[in-house]
């Protein structure tokens, strides 16, 4: 069972998530509030805390995802699609980002990935950050990786799996099993949370053109 807690400022959207994931066995919704201090002031068991990004402010919470990501992982279901705000999102610590106008399924498909140590970047997310991912940053100062390499790294950032890249690539899945391991060891990350952040990281110190 995956338990999940729900911060939103609008009423109508924590009722329309529980709603939502009601049906499935595997997803219970054990708290919602409208503000963060309401989870921190209850002892509250949950093992993924959906987060709206703007609460009840024009300032988006990421000083807050960066303090509750140390304890739960957070998942981001935010009206904003714009890549400041993913970017901010991720580089303070959440593990995905999903726009409320995302089919229900990818919220659910979110949450378990999500539950189990995983990250996730809605496919709408991911096109609007695709030409950027899939540049190579100018900063001298960053490993420099290939072309195909940037290719392999823009397609982990979408949360595609090895298999996938490989058909979209026409390459083996072998041939993107290097690629990310000279990545990896490029950027010096472990696991693919750490390797999409390294991805948007460089999108963010690329300078503007």
């Amino acid at each position: 069972m995956i338990r999940v807690a729900v911060i939103d400022d609008h009423e109508l959207i924590r009722h329309g998530l529980e709603y939502l994931l009601r049906p499935f066995d595997d997803l219970d919704v054990v708290f919602q509030g409208s503000r963060i201090a309401d989870l921190r002031s209850g002892d509250l068991d949950h093992d993924v805390l959906i987060l709206d990004l703007y609460l009840a402010t024009d300032r988006p919470c990421v000083a807050e995802i960066r303090e509750l990501s140390a304890i739960t992982r957070v998942l981001v279901v935010s009206a904003s699609g714009r890549p400041a705000d993913v970017l901010a999102a991720i580089r303070s610590g959440a593990n995905g980002y999903v726009t409320k106008d995302a089919p229900a399924e990818l919220v659910v498909d979110a949450l378990r990935t999500v539950a189990v140590g995983g990250f996730y970047l809605s496919a709408g997310l991911a096109d609007i950050l695709q030409n950027e991912l899939g540049a190579p940053p100018s900063d001298a100062a960053q490993p420099r990786l290939s072309g195909r390499e940037e290719e392999v790294l823009a397609y982990i950032a979408q949360g595609f799996t090895h298999a996938q890249i490989a058909r979209r690539m026409e390459i083996t899945k072998a041939t993107v099993d290097t690629y990310v391991e000279r990545i990896r060891a490029k950027l010096q990350v472990g696991n693919k949370a750490q390797l999409t952040r390294a991805a948007l990281d460089r999108l963010e110190r690329r300078p503007e053109a």
